[in-house]
């Protein structure tokens, strides 16, 4: 039976792309073998990857001076590849409003003036900070954010203005709401929360800024390199780009971003509502700044997180322990995550409260 997968990745995935993927995994259009056997330089694939990134540049209205890039190694590992890339006089400037955004900040002074230009650590990243364009450096090579933050519950309602290239790890949320990309200078973000399998780090990036990397920049983390190749430089993640594929050909029918952001609003506030008004959970977050990916709430009892937790895993409601910087609960509800998924966790709630004055 499938359950309800709360996870904050990697996460669900839609049934319907999941069948799509099943029902050719053996014989992908004829070609004999699976799209995991397949080289990266048949034909067949090409397919594939060119359809994947036109459906990326559609979706997200990329503009023309932007190029999209299929790579490896998680949003973690543009930690680094972004400083490498894109540090051109040595300065850049982070707000830190999570863990993530801590440890692209930490990665990056390893290459040079990292200025801490706001951080909301103080109360636990309960909030986002309030910055305006003096909040940043004029000639720092760009400003990075974490646009969602995924253990905490946050996110940026508002990018900020820079004089500066705005970078933003949008990992937990891309694809969730409508983006402005000619606001940033680059966007990245792991696949397996909204877009796809494990194993696919997609990049959009300005492409003036390509070209720039420093001299110690590993040939795998240029990001001329990888453009300079359409993302074929080695062998790319190729079935996570083709699930990738598929859920974008799946969000396109739907009617793209704009309709499912009316759906992702709609199951955030029911969840949010119910936890407003419960005499038992609570959500620490600053209303204002709520994620609608992520949303993490408590009883204020460890016992009791622990008891929830394991009774809402056996109503098929998985997944949904907090991280354990944060303890108590966290429901991830990406995309994939229908509504009537959110309504049957709050009905569990409901009844756990009930059962637990």
């Amino acid at each position: 039976m499938r359950v309800y997968n709360f996870s904050a990745g990697p996460s669900m995935l839609f049934e319907d792309v999941l069948k799509e993927a099943q029902s050719s995994f053996l014989d992908y259009e004829g070609s004999g073998m699976s799209v995991t056997e397949m080289s990266h330089r048949a034909k067949v694939y090409d397919g594939i990857h060119t359809e994947c990134l036109a459906l990326f540049t559609e979706l997200m209205k990329v503009p023309e001076d932007y190029q999209v890039l299929l790579l490896q190694g998680g949003a973690s590992q543009q930690f680094d590849a972004i400083p490498l890339n894109l540090l051109t006089n040595g300065k850049a400037d982070y707000v830190v409003t999570g863990n993530f955004a801590n440890l692209a900040y930490k990665q990056a002074k390893k290459y040079g003036d990292i200025r801490l230009a706001a951080s909301s650590e103080d109360k636990t990243y309960t909030y986002i900070p309030k910055v305006t364009k003096d909040s940043f450096r004029k000639d720092a090579s760009y400003v990075h954010i974490t646009s969602n933050n995924t253990i905490f519950g946050t996110r940026w309602k508002e990018f900020p203005e820079t004089d500066a290239p705005l970078v933003a790890d949008v990992s937990s949320e891309i694809l969730s709401r409508e983006i402005d990309v000619s606001k940033f200078g680059l966007l990245y973000a792991g696949a397996q929360k909204n877009i796809s399998a494990a194993g696919l780090t997609v990049v959009i990036v300005r492409k003036d800024l390509i070209g720039h990397e420093l001299p110690i920049c590993p040939t795998m983390l240029a990001y001329k390199t990888q453009a300079d190749k359409n993302s074929l430089y080695n062998t790319p993640p190729a079935f996570s780009i083709y699930i990738a594929m598929l859920t974008l050909r799946h969000l396109k029918k739907m009617g793209g971003i704009s309709a499912i952001n009316k759906i992702n609003e709609e199951k955030a506030a029911l969840l949010y509502d119910f936890i407003d008004n419960s005499t038992l959970f609570k959500n620490y977050v600053n209303k204002e700044d709520r994620s609608i990916m992520n949303v993490p709430f408590v009883t204020g009892s460890e016992e009791l997180d622990a008891k929830f937790v394991k009774e809402a895993a056996a109503n098929g409601l998985v997944s949904i322990k907090g991280h354990r910087l944060v303890g108590g609960m966290r429901a991830s509800i990406y995309n994939a995550m229908p509504v009537e998924g959110v309504k049957k966790l709050i009905e569990f709630m409901k009844k756990f409260e009930l059962e637990n004055k």
